[in-house]
């Protein structure tokens, strides 16, 4: 077949049909035709030929023009497709490096297998463009809510027909009792769109906490005007879901609101969830008050944050455990999604009897490390005490203040308790040199004979050791690994050493070191609040650095 004894305007024709189908510009449709009118050129004139072929918008005339470029004698490769600056003059009168020299030459006959080749050709660049149409389309929808029917189930998985495009529910996306027959109409929750090989492919979701949000964002009004915001989702699809919602206006209840008269509006939401229950919570700033809110219906006796931990510890009466957890843990688990927290639930028995025993336990350490009787050690540790070190070192009038201490007894106390602390640091010190431990690292200001013990046995044995440690090493802290949060325990962790306190104390032996100018430190001091921790702790440092290593006493 030879283009020449084609109809031209066939072309344009063919073209436009095929984009009006496809949804896609003509233009196209016809730059497919172009190149695949030029690989049958390339092979009937040579592949090293650059062959160009033009369609006229109009006509639909088709011309075929050689193309040979202008280069430098060093760079010319290819004789049919490129010539020098002196062969390029007979046909340029000033032909410059990277010149076009255009010949039009014969068009070409089209034999079955160059026809072929051409079909494919043009077939694979509109799938592309009709790709890159579904794409362009959908990305843009990705976190709202698409009506489609259902074509077919494969392998658990169903195939919604979303208009110009199918998109795929996974069988993890499904809520678990819904069954789908083919023609079913479905709503479905846009979650992903991503390119693939095969073709943009649209992953919906029936199961997603953002669905239950832009389901309540349709049936309600003002969480659409933005006067109603839904701050968190947690849901345990087909069974259970909590909401927690604030409102910018106070003359509206956001809860309310989202009920609706009678609860039309919650309603429209729960059948077209299957009937799943909806608790509608008010969003509160303040943790413990927002997670008493989530753990309704059960009610909640007291509240404990570890912000550190991000963990809260939650007391319910004792005949409420049972509503607090809800069935299989679900009650509890959507209030830990819902507020982002590990909770964990006691009774107020349990609690009682924790409390008791932490008063049993600190009661026979103040016997068996200051010699006293049970009496005493008891209102001790009534009074708060829990440590000895807050005997030995606490104002004398805080003693003297507990009913029966008189001033001989308060005194006496004290002695003991500095005496004890005093055969402890004695025994740790002597342990810790055992162990290896140099002066460098006993005599720095800061660790208690205990703490270079217990480094000590961690192999940490000089400063140059404790300089290489990381804050978290020495302080503890928290590491989150396949969405579970999890402890790391610190060395210096049961001396209560802060994160913070870590940093001065690595920062301090690194200058002392002379691994670290101090005169780094003072811009940060400068631009530091004279009353804040970080500049204070910035501040030793600096003074540690000035006074030099020298030979301070350890800390006790």
């Amino acid at each position: 077949m030879a283009i020449t004894s084609a109809n031209q305007l066939e072309l344009l024709q063919t073209a436009e049909a095929v984009a009006r189908e496809k949804l896609i510009d003509p233009g196209l449709v016809i730059e497919a035709m172009e190149e695949s009118l030029a690989r049958a050129a390339k092979s009937r004139y040579g592949a090293d030929m650059d062959i160009r072929v033009s369609i006229d918008r109009k006509t639909g005339r088709a011309s075929f023009t050689r193309v040979r470029t202008v280069v430098a004698d060093d760079e010319l490769e290819n004789h049919h497709a490129q010539v020098n600056v002196e062969q390029a003059k007979q046909y340029l009168d000033d032909p410059q490096i990277g010149d076009e020299i255009r010949e039009e030459v014969p068009p070409v006959e089209l034999g079955r297998i160059a026809a072929q080749s051409a079909k494919q050709v043009i077939l694979q660049k509109v799938r592309e463009a009709e790709r890159d149409r579904q794409y362009e389309e959908f990305k843009d929808r990705v976190g709202t809510i698409i009506n489609g029917v259902v074509k077919r189930e494969e392998y658990g998985n169903v195939i919604v027909d979303i208009g110009r495009g199918e998109g795929i529910l996974r069988r993890n996306e499904k809520i678990g009792r819904e069954t789908y027959r083919t023609g079913d109409r479905i709503r479905c929750f846009v979650k992903d769109v991503r390119r693939e090989a095969r073709g943009p492919q649209v992953f919906l979701s029936r199961t997603a906490p953002d669905f239950m949000s832009a389901l309540f964002k349709m049936e309600v009004p003002e969480i659409y005007d933005g006067i109603i915001e839904i701050k968190a989702v947690a849901r345990d699809p087909g069974s259970r879901a909590k909401i927690a919602v604030i409102s910018y206006d106070s003359s509206i209840d956001p809860v309310g609101a989202c009920v609706g008269m009678r609860g039309s509006r919650v309603q429209a939401v729960v059948g077209e969830l299957q009937g799943e229950k909806i608790d509608i919570i008010p969003w509160n700033e303040d943790q413990a008050t927002f997670l008493v809110n989530a753990l309704q219906p059960a009610e909640v006796s007291k509240v404990v944050i570890d912000e550190d931990a991000g963990r809260i510890e939650v007391v319910v009466p004792d005949e409420q455990l049972s509503l607090a957890i809800g069935r299989r843990g679900q009650n509890v688990r959507l209030a830990s999604q819902l507020t982002g927290l590990d909770i964990d639930i006691m009774t107020e028995s349990e609690e009682s009897q924790r409390r008791q025993a932490e008063f049993a336990e600190r009661t026979k350490l103040f016997m068996d490390e200051l010699d006293i009787d049970e009496l005493m050690a008891q209102l001790l540790v009534a009074e708060g005490f829990s440590e000895i070190e807050e005997v030995a070192y606490v104002e004398l009038d805080e003693l003297l203040g507990i009913d029966g201490f008189d001033d001989e007894t308060a005194q006496e106390l004290q002695a003991r308790a500095r005496d004890r602390l005093e055969a402890i640091n004695t025994a740790a010190l002597e342990a810790a040199r055992a162990l290896g431990a140099e002066d460098s690292l006993i005599t720095f200001e800061g660790l208690t004979p205990q703490m270079v013990e217990v480094l000590t046995k961690d192999g940490i044995k000089t400063l140059e050791d404790f300089a290489t440690c990381a804050d978290w090493e020495l302080a503890g802290g928290w590491t989150t690994e396949n969405g579970e949060r999890k402890k790391d325990d610190g060395l210096l962790e049961p001396f209560d050493v802060s994160l913070e306190e870590a940093q001065r104390l690595v920062m301090t032996a690194r200058v002392l070191l002379g691994w670290v100018d101090p005169a780094e430190l003072e811009p940060a001091e400068e631009e530091t609040d004279p009353g804040d921790e970080a500049d204070a702790a910035e501040g030793e440092v600096a003074e540690a650095a000035e006074a030099g290593q020298g030979e301070p006493e350890a800390r006790v």
